[in-house]
């Protein structure tokens, strides 16, 4: 005979059993002190909502059979009593288990953020911000939920309803067993809902991301949106995500409350066959009508937390789909990562050196065995028409991705054999477009060292020609730059980003066109800076405008993936090759401008 505890259902290590078990197994443990606090407040729950069915054998007997006046005080105060305690258990239970819940929310924020975090670029460049959302979003929720859940279930609903059954068969067996039959129906029913109410929630969580997508795309591209009218296409986009997880949920809502009819028809059919056969024997066969009674009211009672309990599974295939979500993102490990003998790079010149690089995106081949070599101490400029490759570059140093083949050397230390956070510690960066926190302009430079002080941070906006804009802002280095630095122009976001690289004082200096977001007098200040910057550290420069990097020491042009020449300004201008054409080409462009 087959052992059903080694089906798929039980031992797939994504199915709903092995989620919840390893939810519980990774968070139960440490709040067990304040789970045994919350099972004692629901077993005086269970106990409490058992002992209001079985004084209703008294209620009956003694205050309207016998009527004893003396009991009616008595029961009266017993009544009092028992529904204190319940009231007073149910508070310490929902406040102890909404305490626990959000620790456990908390741990799991951290938990999934220190994940994401460590996740490589390539986890970023195939997933959306949206999805991303959802999936970190839905994933702490489902877990929190899921526990509440399960924890509710076992420590009041069981509890109550095994408090309740006790008191239906002492009062009388033999209807206990009508009450029963409607068991093995409810269950097949409710096994049927699960599957389908599963299906509609993944088809929701995929509907969800569409609109996040949207809102996300909205909100960060409304210049483009309103430029060129866009508003009627994103408003039919966000139309088909809304109804689309419109329809899911009221699916899920329909397929949910079915439970509901389903329990209610079955216990109805229940109560009837009790209250017929009750009333039947103690009109004729002259039993307790107490105990009828009491027996009734334990039957009443019992109904919510057996419904509950039918429509658990339901409710946790609805969160489980959010578990597996959060689950696929904390068992994901970067594929780039520190080897195991990895050493911290010690940089003494800095020099810079490809190897016939092979690197692609995919199946789009990016480096097609790119060799170059960057001088300590000197500026050594990437110069080729977009798609060349030079992007790429910059990436492969400071180690977003690995190359397909080749070999990058630092000091003659291969970066892949050192510590991945030592080798960009001895980086600096500056873009085109600089990303700014939405913090003080204070925490955005000292992004570049951390614990620099007031006065270091100054010196590096000084150098950075930002002090003065700085000073004149509402609140000075206090001031909040906004999302992605909203509340700043772009000259002035630019200037804040070259200020934190300053800052940073690393031997190696990567620059992509640092100075194009400037106005003219900014960009002669601040290449003026920057020239000081760059002395004697090895500097990478990506030139888009070729008169920035005339006085390089070397000039690379790429093309195709590869290094086609090399050379400084003159050397390359005099051979008549591609840098000779963009230099031109150029030119030519400026002086049709002028005109």
């Amino acid at each position: 005979m087959r052992n059903p505890f080694k089906s798929k259902a039980w031992t797939d290590p994504n199915g709903t059993v092995q989620l919840i078990k390893r939810l519980f197994s990774e968070n139960f443990r440490t709040y067990i002190p304040k789970y045994l606090l919350a099972f004692v407040f629901m077993a005086m729950i269970a106990a409490t909502t058992a002992a209001s069915a079985w004084i209703m054998r008294d209620v009956v007997n003694e205050v309207f059979v016998n009527k004893d006046l003396t009991m009616v005080y008595v029961i009266a105060a017993a009544v009092l009593v028992i529904f204190s305690l319940k009231g007073a258990s149910t508070f310490g239970q929902m406040v102890v288990l909404a305490r626990v819940g959000n620790s456990i929310v908390a741990d799991l924020q951290r938990r999934m953020f220190d994940h994401l975090i460590r996740q490589d670029q390539t986890y970023f460049d195939r997933m959306s911000l949206a999805e991303i959302t959802v999936r970190v979003g839905q994933g702490v929720s489902a877990a929190k939920t899921t526990m509440d859940l399960i924890i509710v279930t076992i420590g009041r609903d069981v509890l109550t309803l095994i408090g309740l059954t006790f008191v239906m068969v002492v009062q009388n067996p033999f209807l206990s067993a009508f009450a029963l039959i409607t068991m093995p129906p409810a269950v097949v029913g409710v096994s049927i809902l699960v599957r389908r109410v599963k299906l509609y929630v993944k088809r929701q969580v995929v509907s969800s991301a569409k609109i996040s997508a949207t809102m996300q795309e909205s909100v960060l591209g409304v210049r483009i949106v309103k430029a060129f009218g866009m508003e009627p296409a994103m408003r039919g986009r966000m139309e088909i995500g809304v109804l689309e997880v419109q329809k899911q949920s009221n699916k899920i809502a329909s397929l949910t409350a079915r439970t509901s009819p389903l329990m209610d028809t079955l216990g109805g059919i229940a109560i009837a066959l009790v209250i017929f056969y009750g009333g039947y024997s103690v009109i004729e066969l002259d039993q307790d009508p107490g105990a009828l009674f009491s027996f009734i009211t334990a039957l009443l009672l019992a109904y919510d937390p057996a419904r509950r309990l039918a429509r658990l599974n339901v409710n946790l295939g609805k969160q489980i789909v959010g578990l597996r979500l959060m689950y696929e993102l904390v068992d994901r490990e970067p594929a780039l990562k520190d080897a195991d003998d990895a050493t911290d790079l010690d940089v003494s010149s800095g020099k810079m050196e490809f190897r016939d690089v092979v690197f692609s995106y995919g199946e789009s081949a990016a480096l097609r065995g790119a060799s170059f070599t960057a001088e300590a101490g000197k500026m050594t400029a990437l110069v080729g028409p977009s798609g060349a490759g030079k992007s790429t570059v910059f990436s492969l140093v400071e180690r977003f991705y690995d190359p397909n083949s080749g070999q990058i050397l630092i000091d003659d230390s291969q970066i892949n054999s050192v510590k991945i956070a030592s080798l960009r510690s001895q980086i600096a960066y500056v873009g085109q477009e600089s990303f700014l926190f939405n913090v003080s302009v204070r925490e955005n430079i000292a992004v570049g060292k951390p614990n620099a002080s007031q006065a270091e941070i100054e010196a590096a906006a000084i150098s950075a020609n930002a002090h003065e804009f700085i000073t004149n802002l509402p609140e000075g280095y206090d001031s909040k730059v906004g999302e992605a630095g909203n509340n700043l122009s772009g000259g002035q976001r630019q200037r804040i980003a070259i200020a934190r690289a300053m800052l940073r004082d690393a031997p190696i200096l990567l620059l992509d066109e640092a100075t194009s977001a400037l106005d003219a007098e900014s960009e002669a200040k601040i290449q003026t800076a920057l020239e000081k910057l760059m002395e004697d550290r090895t500097t990478l420069v990506i030139a888009h405008r070729l008169s920035t990097v005339r006085h390089a020491h070397q000039i690379h042009v790429m093309d195709e993936g590869k290094v086609v020449e090399s050379g400084t300004h003159d050397e390359l201008f005099d051979h008549d090759g591609i840098y000779r054409r963009l230099c031109e080409l150029q030119f030519q462009n400026r002086k049709n401008a002028a005109a």
